[in-house]
């Protein structure tokens, strides 16, 4: 079974988002989702400055077996990429809710957050398959 921390909030595309008190989310592909994508070999990611939408395409995620497309949970500008994943992007694989985050937002709205699943929402999605 996946892992699926309670304190985030998740997207039916298997990317999760986790609110700081600054008003800044952090947004990263969960546990299932690496675990489907297999050996990640290449993350593509939106530049710092860029603006994302909620539910759409941010950036994309290269496994040795497919291409996934990485989609934002909310709606913001890009303040801080994970840079590491340039060098390390299998850090996705190993740590997908740590050192495996893909990129920081600045929140327009924090409503959004209450269109998005919690993690028992994502469990019951996950177990329907």
């Amino acid at each position: 079974m996946s892992e699926i921390p309670a304190d985030l909030k998740y997207l039916e595309t298997h990317q999760w988002v986790r609110v700081s008190d600054d008003g800044t989310a952090t947004v990263g592909v969960t546990d299932y989702a690496q675990e489907q994508l297999g050996d990640v070999v290449y993350i593509g990611l939106p530049e710092v400055g860029d603006s994302v939408t909620g539910g759409e395409e941010a950036g994309v995620a290269e496994s040795v077996k497919s291409a996934s497309d990485v989609f934002s949970p909310v709606t913001g500008e890009v303040i801080e990429v994970n840079e590491a994943l340039e060098e390390e992007p299998e850090k996705v694989n190993e740590d997908p809710y740590g050192e495996g985050w893909l990129f920081r937002v600045k929140l327009v709205d924090k409503g959004e957050l209450d269109g998005l699943m919690d993690a028992a929402a994502y469990g019951d999605l996950l177990a329907d398959g």
